[in-house]
């Protein structure tokens, strides 16, 4: 039995389909029974907050795809961190075979939020988890899709990426390398850094939406100060706008622009394009009320 973690999310509902589809026994981690029913597999309800709702969906299971919420304006360490160590400990206590753990682009010690976050998790994991692997993807395709990209009410991009360039990846090639993963029981004791096939300033990103929705879409530049004054001003407190814009500094100095061989690695195939995820979601994009005006 297969554990997934997320399974409702951006990465989770597109690895139950693969699993299912390669005929696997699967089992969901769900808040939301609705949602659950949906994905067409068994599923169990609970939260990385309540322990023993996870230790009840892991009776019976053999490998876990890990990954919890994101991180939040809190004080002292992330809560992500607590509740991603609780589910290591669980699942070595279950007895589970393999933890393929979602983690990020380049995590290390003492970084930014989600970086240093996971960095932590990843350490627990290694230092006293059952078997592992890491996946470590660079920014989704799909934060497009939800508004998590950062756009104004005009539905305008900006950010303070200045010339930076990203190698974005689609949430669907990371599920398939999960798949592949889980599947076999592959890759124990690997970590692989996945991108998309190219790496994108987000100008050309912003002229490649205007492309597919039939608008202009412009991108529109701050300073790392500026964006972080601009998150303050929106109720974000002030120390977490502030790692947030030293993350987008990094990026405009090129921290995310590599790319990596990993995707077809692992699947047999090369990473989908940003122009190919543009033209299967296009209608989505349209759509979608934070591209309006």
């Amino acid at each position: 039995m297969i554990l997934v973690t997320g399974a409702t999310g951006s990465i989770g509902r597109y690895l139950v389909r693969e699993l299912l589809e390669r005929d696997l026994p699967v089992r969901a981690f769900v808040r939301d029974a609705a949602k659950g029913r949906a994905l067409g597999c068994e599923f169990v309800l609970g939260d990385f907050d309540d322990p023993s709702s996870l230790a009840a969906a892991l009776k019976g299971v053999d490998r876990v795809f890990l990954n919890g919420s994101g991180v939040v304006p809190a004080d002292g360490e992330q809560p992500m961190v607590r509740q991603q160590r609780t589910a290591i400990d669980l699942a070595r206590e279950a007895g589970v075979s393999q933890v393929v753990k979602l983690s990020v682009w380049q995590p290390r010690p003492g970084g930014k939020l989600s970086v240093g976050a996971h960095w932590a998790i990843e350490q627990h994991l290694k230092e006293s988890g059952p078997p592992w692997t890491i996946l470590q993807p660079n920014a989704f395709m799909q934060n497009f899709l939800t508004g998590q990209a950062a756009f104004t009410m005009d539905g305008d991009l900006h950010g303070a990426y200045g010339d930076g360039r990203m190698s974005y990846i689609d949430c669907a090639d990371i599920a398939a390398c999960a798949a592949r993963l889980l599947a076999d029981g592959g890759g124990i004791g690997e970590t692989y850094a996945l991108t998309g096939p190219e790496a994108l300033d987000h100008h050309t990103i912003a002229a490649r939406l205007s492309r597919t929705i039939g608008r202009t879409v412009r991108y529109q530049d701050h300073s790392p100060e500026e964006f972080a004054s601009i998150l303050t001003a929106q109720g974000v407190p002030a120390w977490f706008a502030s790692d947030a814009a030293a993350l987008y500094a990094e990026t405009a100095a090129g921290h995310l622009a590599a790319t990596t061989p990993a995707v077809h690695a692992l699947t047999g195939r090369p990473p989908r394009t940003f122009d190919d995820f543009l033209t299967a979601n296009q209608d989505h994009l349209r759509a979608a009320p934070h591209l309006g005006r």
